[in-house]
């Protein structure tokens, strides 16, 4: 079986720690890992093969650096141009998976959810496959365990066996009143929005039921070129793909659907609320990470990246403190998809970006910024380099706090060490590179005129930035 992982989402309802360019899924929500992590190590050993991974450009590095972090070096990373919904993403890995002329069996995965109980779950896995094996297009359902209005159903028809039974039909995500009917009744399950099927089954459905999907991402995968370790589809084929999940292409349109039951402490991780519900607490209920003081405080979720956050006399309450923004909100009721679609409108990059950001040579953290100058402290990897560049706008002034720096000033290579600095005038060609055994620290302060990210040239690039 051929695990494929679904990374391409931005996690806005749990902004300000998820952003754009580093969303949910690559977070250490629930354990030591991040969640993208634990979905794919959950599928790794004698039942699968190598995975396929489907994220979008600006999170190829985060991904790369993700599965080499787990030891997992040979997965197949597939670079959406444009977000398209699931549908097409799944259609260009089942065309990738085929390849090679066989015609395995996929499991599709949202990379950004929990699962507690792994050994149930692949039990579920494998009673899924005996049923793919057939030609069926499975499902995996959650068994649910309140009227959640926040995920769709799946009503189950006849048994196929006692944890399997034909798909009757799929529910839209319900009003409180028709959940709790659902409940009531039974033979009902959460769509939890994982499959298990043939890649060539599913490709047939796509072209009886979408086949202006199929022909679109055929053309795109026909025409993706390589990438470093990337496969990059192709934006014309893609972009002409309809805009669509499949539940809505595929799942309601079939009439071989079929869905098996989980039972393995499943969530989608996919506000503060579910976060707070699964996560350990206090003898007040209160949820926290980070360097958290409370007193006379009940059932909240507090989350410190960094100083300290004390709170008194406050219940059902969302705190998170990240380097650049601070959210309250309720708990209970808390929209955070409204608060960061009015950022957005205002232009906000705190919903893009935060403070730190990673790049495929390390990552760097903006302690502070002026009118004509910044301080960045930046963190290569051993090995790791800065593309050959040079900047219109600003100057540069490095500082090295710990390991040594190669650097390359226009004719000039030299080597720095701690408490060792050089200048970087305005439009000379310089790199960066890290050649020693442990990470190196740098502090950069940037002048200038303009000190945004878009003033780089580059020259020559390792990782294949333009």
């Amino acid at each position: 079986m051929i695990p494929v992982i679904l990374s391409g989402g931005s996690g806005t309802r749990l902004w300000p720690l998820s952003r754009v360019n580093h969303p949910k899924q690559f977070l250490s929500l629930c354990t030591e890992n991040t969640l993208f992590q634990d979905t794919c190590a959950r599928l790794a050993g004698k039942y699968f093969n190598s995975p396929i991974v489907i994220c979008n450009d600006n999170s190829r590095f985060l991904v790369a650096e993700s599965l080499r972090e787990i030891n997992i070096n040979d997965a197949t990373i597939i670079l959406e141009p444009i977000a398209r919904n699931t549908a097409p993403a799944i259609a260009a890995a089942a065309l990738v998976a085929m390849n090679d002329k066989k015609d395995p069996i996929m499991i599709v995965l949202p990379a950004d959810h929990q699962i507690k109980d792994n050994e149930e779950f692949i039990k579920s896995i494998l009673q899924a496959k005996k049923l793919a094996e057939t030609g069926k297009i499975v499902t995996l359902g959650i068994t649910p365990t309140e009227p959640h209005t926040g995920y769709g159903y799946i009503e189950a028809g006849e048994p196929i066996n006692e944890s399997s039974f034909v798909v009757k039909r799929f529910k839209e995500k319900p009003d409180k009143k028709s959940a709790t009917a659902m409940i009531s009744k039974g033979g009902h399950f959460w769509n939890g929005g994982m499959f298990v099927f043939k890649a060539s089954v599913y490709l047939n459905e796509l072209k009886k039921n979408m086949p202006n999907v199929l022909d679109s991402v055929k053309s795109s995968v026909q025409n993706s070129t390589k990438d470093l370790d990337f496969i990059r589809l192709c934006e014309k084929g893609f972009a002409k793909a309809d805009n669509i999940s499949i539940d809505y292409a595929v799942m309601e349109r079939t009439n071989n659907a079929a869905v098996v039951k989980l039972d393995a402490e499943w969530c989608d991780v996919g506000s503060w609320a579910s976060l707070w519900d699964i996560s350990e607490k206090d003898a007040c209920g209160n949820a926290i990470k980070g360097d958290v003081v409370l007193e006379d405080c009940k059932n909240n979720i507090i989350y410190s990246d960094g100083k300290l956050v004390s709170a008194i006399g406050v219940n059902d309450l969302t705190i998170v403190d990240t380097k650049d923004a601070l959210l309250i909100a309720d708990r209970r009721n808390g929209n955070i998809r409204k608060i960061v679609s009015k950022l957005n409108g205002l232009g906000r990059q705190e919903t893009q970006e935060s403070r730190i950001v990673y790049r495929p040579w390390g990552h760097y953290d903006t302690i502070c910024r002026g009118v004509r100058d910044q301080v960045k402290r930046i963190n290569v990897k051993p090995g790791a380099k800065l593309s050959d560049q040079m900047h219109h706008h600003r100057s540069e002034h490095w500082v090295v706090v710990k390991g040594t720096a190669k650097v390359k000033k226009g004719d000039e290579e030299f080597l720095l060490t701690e408490n060792q600095s050089t200048y970087i005038p305005l439009g000379v060609t310089h790199s960066l590179i890290n050649p020693g055994k442990i990470p190196l620290e740098i502090i950069e302060i940037q002048t200038g005129s303009y000190l945004c990210e878009d003033d780089i040239i580059r020259f020559d690039d390792k990782y294949g930035r333009k």
